[in-house]
């Protein structure tokens, strides 16, 4: 019995560790089938298609003036930067949040962006030309492109001033002529009082302006609206503008002197130049009156400014504010020269002096200054000597 207990004993021993190598190689097959499906489950999340941002493009820019060229192509391609943004952002946030992630963390973002660079485009036009509708509200939402893909990029090649922008003309191509207002002139104006030759003078120069601010218009509405579009749109509400304006000509003489009739009624509609061209100019010139109340033929002063002619090499970043504010040193004195005409005979003798040379100075200090700040930013700042050139004289 002794020696049977012995072999017994063993034999269960042995069928002990025969389970426990079983069990092992069970759970290392089993080990090894996790491992897989991770492994397969890796791959196959690997090969999902991840989305990307399909977005409208801005293409019905009008003719962009050179002072804005540079802002209008910076925001031209941060809307494509906006895109690449985007998409990465769907690259590296792929199984994050919910469902509606990408819309709300995303897009969402995305349009608000999209919809301040629009905006800023139609400001940057709108500063030297008629401020465009570009329909940023409409292009500013983009949606996506589900199954990956490389997004729609954004043109970013600007229109000059002069070249037009005829490539969205339907069917018309790049030679489509586009067609441009034509307006009757206003040259039956009587001698105008000097009291009102300064407010006669800016309502012909708005003349012009609503002349280009409609052309600006057609322009930016190519492929627009049916068949009576411009006229609609465009003729019937610059023919209102021009009537207004008219009045108000004939009622800036008639405080002064007899109110004229210049037919505000026959002169305020516009036709077309169906073939484009140039439109007629208003002449601005404002007939004065030979024997007013104010010193018959005396001559009216002027102001005599010296000009701004030391300006060093102007980086491209500030060309534009650089020009307006050249632009604006004319302008004030414009404005001077009307003001001394429309206040002949007021104040004493040194009312131009106080009350319009005194103003001015300040005026053309600040400016000058804007523009040595304007080079400034992105060059050496210059000392452009406002102090000196901003006091202005007359030519007596």
């Amino acid at each position: 019995m002794a020696e049977g207990a012995v072999p017994m004993y063993r034999s269960r021993f042995n069928k002990s560790r025969a389970n426990t190598r079983r069990w092992q190689i069970g759970a290392g097959v089993a080990g090894v089938a996790v491992v897989l499906t991770g492994v397969g489950l890796g791959v196959a999340s690997a090969a999902e298609t991840v989305p990307t941002v399909n977005c409208p493009q801005v293409n019905n820019l009008p003719a962009v003036p050179a002072q804005a060229q540079a802002e209008v192509k910076q925001n031209l391609e941060l809307l494509n930067t906006q895109i690449r943004e985007a998409n990465n952002r769907i690259a590296s946030t792929v199984g994050q949040g919910g469902p509606n992630f990408i819309q709300n963390a995303i897009l969402g973002p995305l349009k608000d962006k999209r919809f301040a660079t629009i905006n800023r485009i139609e400001t940057a036009i709108g500063r030297n030309a008629a401020k465009p509708n570009l329909n940023a509200e409409g292009l500013s939402g983009c949606s996506l492109n589900q199954n990956g893909g490389s997004s729609a990029q954004q043109p970013v090649d600007v229109p000059a001033a002069g070249s037009g922008n005829t490539g969205n003309a339907g069917g018309g191509g790049n030679n489509a002529a586009l067609p441009t207002v034509n307006c009757p002139q206003l040259n039956n104006l009587p001698a105008v009082p000097a009291q009102a030759q300064a407010e006669v003078q800016r309502n012909l120069e708005l003349l012009n302006t609503q002349i280009k601010e409609a052309n600006n218009r057609i322009a930016s509405t190519v492929g627009q609206g049916g068949a009576n579009f411009i006229q609609n749109a465009i003729l019937g509400p610059l023919k209102d503008k021009r009537f207004a304006t008219i009045n108000r000509i004939e009622t800036a003489i008639g405080r002064n002197a007899a109110k004229p009739n210049l037919n505000a009624e026959g002169l305020s509609g516009c036709s077309l130049n169906q073939n484009g061209g140039a439109s007629t100019e208003q002449p601005v010139e404002v007939p004065a009156a030979g024997n007013g109340g104010n010193g018959g033929n005396v001559a009216v002063a002027t102001v005599n400014c010296p000009a701004l002619n030391n300006l060093p090499a102007i980086p491209a970043q500030a060309q534009a504010e650089v020009q307006r504010n050249l632009e604006l040193l004319n302008t004030q004195i414009k404005e001077a020269n009307n003001r001394i005409a429309s206040t002949v005979g007021q104040g004493g003798p040194n009312f131009i002096q106080n009350a319009i040379l005194g103003p001015l100075e300040d005026k053309r200090f600040a400016t000058i200054n804007r523009i040595e700040t304007a080079i400034g930013r992105n060059a050496a700042k210059p000392n452009l000597n406002a102090e000196g050139l901003a006091p202005c004289s007359l030519n007596s």
